[in-house]
């Protein structure tokens, strides 16, 4: 927000005094009322309407007939104020304005302290300020290229629908989950060492996978599988209650090592799939591909990011920065905050 601010530059319009007007291009030409109400001001419309005001602070604090500096103030107008949203940010809510509005108006009192003692004239200011620069003309960029990526054609999605039917596919199933090991009773008055934990671990998770396959059978067999997820979590010693068979699920949905399961036909049922979690039977009961019209806002906004990937792509291979790694340090390795037996959150 800081950096958002030092970097847009807009007008301010203030009084002191005689109650002159700073001009801003673009900003209606207005004359505000000042501290002693000797002034009128005319309005064109609702954007000429002060918004912000910052008593005590104006470029003159003190003119030549020696006014006094609670006599002046800088008047922002609702124009002026709404220009600088649309540039940075368009449709900031009323809440965020509020707030950015007090930060703005903070920002200028603390600049111009800052003008007064000269660190405007820093060694490190002109660096800064370049900095803001780079900065503010990449994020133009980007926001310049989402906006020519946004229009989508229809015949972009109508042929995009056509050539990728299958990730619209939608299927209503029944899926058994058996966890993959089974909770393990501490032994009474018996204190495990890590190793003997760590064999009945692996003793419960064969285990489980016996049972996995045996779940199979009896659902091949006719068995309903409402009745075998509650045998599931019994064997597996869960005592909460089993969760509910019946799901309906899209494609892309599903896990990569499970996407098979959407070329069953209706009453097949699945091989067992393991997973970090555990192991997992499906049955399918029918399947359809969703119509155009209910997945259309999907697929316009898969082309959209699709669009722009690919001009921020070709924008960053145009060229290759190198480092000379003698002068950096090595790149730290990105922390995951999962430990490695931990399931991956679905």
């Amino acid at each position: 927000m800081c950096l958002l601010l030092g970097s847009v530059s807009w007008g301010q319009a203030t009084t002191s005094g005689s109650a002159q007007a700073a001009q801003i291009p673009g900003a209606p030409d207005t004359t505000f009322h000042d501290a002693t109400g000797d002034q009128s001001r005319t309005a064109s419309d609702a954007l000429d309407t002060p918004l912000i005001t910052i008593g005590g602070f104006c470029n003159n604090p003190a003119d030549e007939k020696g006014a006094a500096v609670s006599d002046c103030k800088t008047v922002i107008t609702r124009g002026q104020f709404e220009r600088v949203i649309d540039a940075i940010q368009p449709g900031m809510s009323k809440h965020a304005r509020r707030e950015f509005a007090l930060h703005y108006a903070e920002a200028l009192v603390m600049a111009r302290k800052a003008e007064q003692m000269g660190l405007d004239r820093g060694p490190n200011y002109q660096e800064q300020m370049e900095l803001a620069r780079i900065q503010v003309l990449s994020q133009d960029l980007r926001r310049s290229i989402q906006q020519g990526t946004s229009q989508v054609s229809d015949r972009d999605i109508e042929d995009y629908y056509t050539n990728n039917l299958a990730r619209f596919e939608r299927a209503e199933m029944d899926r058994i989950y058996i966890p993959r090991a089974r909770k393990l009773v501490p032994v009474s008055g018996e204190k495990a060492i890590d190793a003997e934990m760590e064999l009945r671990e692996r003793e419960a998770e064969k285990t489980m996978k016996k049972e996995a396959d045996r779940v199979r059978i009896r659902a091949v067999a006719g068995e309903e599988f409402s009745i075998l997820q509650a045998y599931a979590y019994e064997v597996a010693g869960i005592k909460s209650a089993p969760p509910s068979t019946s799901m309906v699920i899209r494609r892309i949905s599903l896990p990569p090592n499970q996407i098979s399961v959407m070329d069953l036909k209706p009453g097949e049922i699945s091989s067992v799939f393991t997973d970090p979690n555990g192991y997992f039977i499906y049955q399918i009961k029918n399947k359809n591909v969703l119509p155009l019209n209910q997945v259309r806002d999907e697929i316009t906004a898969t082309l959209r990011s699709q669009h722009m990937e690919q001009q921020m792509r070709a924008i960053h291979e145009s060229a290759n920065p190198t480092l000379d790694e003698s002068y950096f340090a090595p790149r730290a390795l990105p922390r995951s905050n999962v430990a490695p037996d931990d399931p991956p959150s679905r």
